[in-house]
């Protein structure tokens, strides 16, 4: 019986994890594979795991994270913002693989799976915090500071805040368009909504984690299912009668400590 397998962050640069998607293998042959984000930050890295997967699996679903979109000092392709992640929809093509940029593909006939590039705009706030200055001034004395502010470059858009309004506007014109009697399956890097982020030991970092712009969408797309990662945290919870599976590895200091088994892949349909 085929199935809808999902995972996220695998993080090959670190050779344990490395070794768990070496691992992975569909349940049968017609099995598709969600793949909601943050392969690897080198593009050597990336291309490994994305060909390795897109030649076991019927097919595979990719949105990006924000480590694929990292210009990292050890990178040799030292493509920024749009160019890089135009690039690695290229090498998606050139592998079979669906991303945001393709039409969205039907499972079994009945399923919409849409893969998203949605970034985040700082305004997944914490209480009291009124502007997006006064959010990072306070995420930067308390030394709360995602990598991004480093290494994801929006060019070229002026601001990776600008980047995601245009990601936003173009998505929800696509989404749209869909069949409005098709459920969807949603497959985004970040949460759609903010109440995941709840759970973080550090709740600044909910800066990097989304936008209120998708605050609705879970509802107003018809969705089944949102998948995402980016918090590795994994975990099912529950938002107006929809679910939302985050599906991460993570690094391996978060998962080692965890009893379930590492990279199992969460069953979506």
């Amino acid at each position: 019986m085929s199935a809808l397998l999902a995972i996220s962050d695998l993080h090959v640069g670190y050779a344990d994890n490395r070794e768990i998607v070496e691992a992975l293998r569909p349940r049968s042959a017609t099995d598709w594979l969600l793949i909601a984000g943050d392969v690897a930050e080198l593009m050597a890295d990336i291309e490994w795991a994305l060909r390795l997967l897109s030649g076991r699996f019927a097919k595979v679903v990719w949105a990006p994270g924000n480590h694929e979109l990292w210009t990292h000092p050890s990178d040799p392709v030292r493509l920024r913002g749009v160019e890089r992640y135009d690039h690695l929809v290229r090498l998606c093509g050139e592998l079979g693989i669906v991303t945001p940029e393709d039409p969205y593909p039907v499972w079994e006939g009945s399923l919409v799976v849409a893969p998203l590039f949605v970034l985040y705009d700082y305004s997944f706030r914490v209480p009291g915090v009124h502007s997006r200055a006064e959010a990072l001034a306070q995420a930067y004395e308390r030394g709360v500071v995602c990598t991004d502010e480093m290494l994801l470059h929006p060019d070229p858009y002026p601001s990776r805040q600008a980047w995601c309004a245009a990601r936003v506007e173009l998505t929800e014109r696509r989404l749209g368009e869909l069949p409005a009697d098709l459920p969807t399956v949603l497959i985004n890097h970040y949460p759609l909504v903010r109440r995941p982020t709840d759970v973080l030991r550090y709740p600044d970092f909910a800066l990097w984690c989304g936008t209120e712009r998708t605050a609705d969408w879970h509802v107003r797309f018809n969705a089944s299912t949102v998948v995402y990662g980016h918090l590795h945290i994994p975990r099912t919870t529950w938002h107006n009668g929809v679910r939302f599976e985050e599906v991460s590895l993570g690094y391996p200091r978060e998962w080692r400590p965890r009893p379930t088994e590492p990279g199992r892949l969460r069953r979506i349909s």
